[in-house]
C-alpha cells in the first residue's frame, strides 16, 4: 500500500500525473515559442511536474536509485524555476534562466519515460533489455539534442508581456 492505494493503483496515478507533467509541459513550451502568455498552463506544467518527482519517492524501493537522484536533479531545477518566475518575476537574466529550467525539467520527465518505455514495452525492451545498448541510447541522445534545440529556441522567442 502507498498512501491508501495499492502499489499497481499508485503506479498508475503517478504515470497520469508524469504524463499530465510532459503533456502540458510541451504546451507550455510551444506557447514560449510563439511568445504567448503561459499563465495558466505554466501553473499546471509545475505543478504535476513536481507531484512527479515527489511521487516517485513513495514507491516502496529500499536504498537510492537512479530515478531517486533524477528526481532530486528536476526537483531542484523546479526550485530554480519557481524562484525565477514568482520571485524575479523573469526580470532580466530570469526569463533565460525560467525558460532553460523549465525545459530541463520537462526533459528529465521525458527521458524517464524513454527509460520506462524501454523497460515496460516488450517491443522496445528486445532492442535494449539493460539500457545500455546502442538504440536506447541513441534514442536518448536525439531527444536530448532536440530539447536543446527547442530550449534555445524558447529562450531567443520567450518574451513575456509585463
Amino acid at each position: 500500500m502507498v498512501l491508501g492505494m495499492s502499489v499497481e493503483t499508485f503506479t498508475f496515478v503517478h504515470v497520469v500525473i508524469s504524463l499530465v507533467g510532459i503533456m502540458t509541459g510541451f504546451i507550455v513550451v510551444a506557447l514560449m515559442l510563439q511568445s504567448a502568455p503561459i499563465a495558466g498552463w505554466n501553473a499546471f506544467f509545475l505543478v504535476s511536474t513536481i507531484l512527479t518527482s515527489v511521487t516517485g519517492y513513495f514507491f516502496p524501493i529500499k536504498g537510492l536509485t537512479p530515478a531517486h537522484v533524477v528526481g532530486a536533479i528536476s526537483l531542484v531545477i523546479l526550485a530554480v524555476a519557481l524562484f525565477a518566475l514568482y520571485s524575479k518575476k523573469l526580470a532580466g537574466r530570469w526569463r533565460a534562466i525560467y525558460v532553460a529550467s523549465a525545459v530541463a525539467a520537462l526533459w528529465l520527465n521525458f527521458f524517464v519515460a524513454i527509460v520506462q518505455s524501454f523497460n515496460k514495452f516488450a517491443y522496445l525492451n528486445k532492442f535494449a533489455p539493460t539500457g545500455s545498448e546502442p538504440p536506447f541510447a541513441v534514442t536518448q541522445g536525439i531527444v536530448l539534442i532536440l530539447f536543446i534545440i527547442m530550449g534555445v529556441a524558447a529562450v531567443r522567442r520567450y518574451r513575456p508581456v509585463d
